[in-house]
């Protein structure tokens, strides 16, 4: 019997927002607000300014080598900020080397299959940066909370209880430790706001005629069962943040700390790699001489 030696796959960076891999996580202890050293708001822009430079230099290496993938994950209550994280982190990547996905409502055609297929379909191929607003975790957050919602799925069996969300974390694990052993690195971030962050963040979207079509009384039904959401978040973070695709719980509160802090880690992720450019062997290098002197002889 031959040996097994585990593949090697991209490991967590460290940071405070970190959510452990051992189950112990507690959404109580990880603050919504961020710390009391925290900079001045025009010092937190400067840092997202230099780190968004960092992700396009590294995006453009990673485009070049053309080897691994970058899966960032954004899930979060409404108006924690998802929209404008994703556009302000990801502002210098060049369009050709990055696709954002945003998974709201399943279509009839994406209930005619199992639930990780329309995320899936949108996997960012090799040399990419791919983002969900949302994604596959929507079937252990708002499903389990509205569990209603399994009846058009139309399974034709499943597990019921508690056996069912433990059946579809099992299925997740899986499946982001297979991509993760083929070169995907996964990042996941819970953009944890305050309930009382929220309540400010809807009414500037009532106050502010620019923002009222993001606001209707669906909005408000949410809010009510927030309790219920925290615990599916918490059970979530629990389940699925491993080493290889890790959470990380962002203090939601303060955007411009949020949007630091989500920029450093992908930094620290992509640097993690150690990426190069492709190198040219021997010959394809003469070749290009060869094609340089036509230039200059013309």
């Amino acid at each position: 019997m031959g040996i097994f030696v585990e593949s090697k796959m991209f490991r967590a960076p460290d940071s405070p927002h970190l959510v452990p891999f051992d189950g112990t996580f507690e959404h109580n202890e990880f603050s919504t607000a961020p710390p009391a050293d925290t900079p001045s708001k025009s010092t937190l822009k400067e840092h997202l300014r230099e780190a968004v430079d960092e992700l396009a230099e590294l995006q453009r290496i990673l485009y070049a080598s053309n080897t691994a993938s970058v899966l960032m994950m954004f899930q979060a209550m409404d108006a924690a900020g998802k929209d404008s994280t994703i556009r302000k982190v990801l502002s210098g990547v060049n369009p050709a080397g990055c696709q954002v996905s945003a998974f709201g409502r399943p279509s009839a055609e994406e209930l005619d299959h199992d639930y990780l297929w329309r995320c899936v379909r949108r996997l960012p191929e090799r040399g990419r940066i791919g983002v969900f607003n949302r994604s596959w975790y929507e079937e252990v957050l708002v499903v389990r909370v509205h569990p209603e919602y399994l009846g058009y799925q139309r399974l034709p069996w499943r597990a019921s209880g508690e056996a069912l969300w433990q059946e579809r974390f099992d299925s997740i694990r899986n499946m982001e430790q297979h991509l993760a052993r083929n070169g995907t690195v996964i990042l996941k971030f819970f953009l944890n706001v305050s309930r009382d962050e929220q309540r400010k963040r809807f009414l500037a979207r009532i106050d502010r005629p620019e923002k009222n079509w993001k606001f209707n009384e669906a909005d408000l039904a949410e809010r009510a069962l927030w309790p219920a959401y925290m615990n599916a978040y918490q059970e979530v973070l629990r389940a699925t943040s491993r080493p290889w695709a890790p959470w990380y719980a962002i203090p939601a509160d303060d955007k411009p700390f949020m949007r630091r802090e989500v920029a450093r880690i992908a930094v620290a992720a992509l640097q993690s790699l150690d990426l190069r450019y492709p190198t040219l062997d021997d010959e394809a290098a003469d070749q290009l001489q060869a094609m340089r002197r036509r230039l200059e002889e013309e």
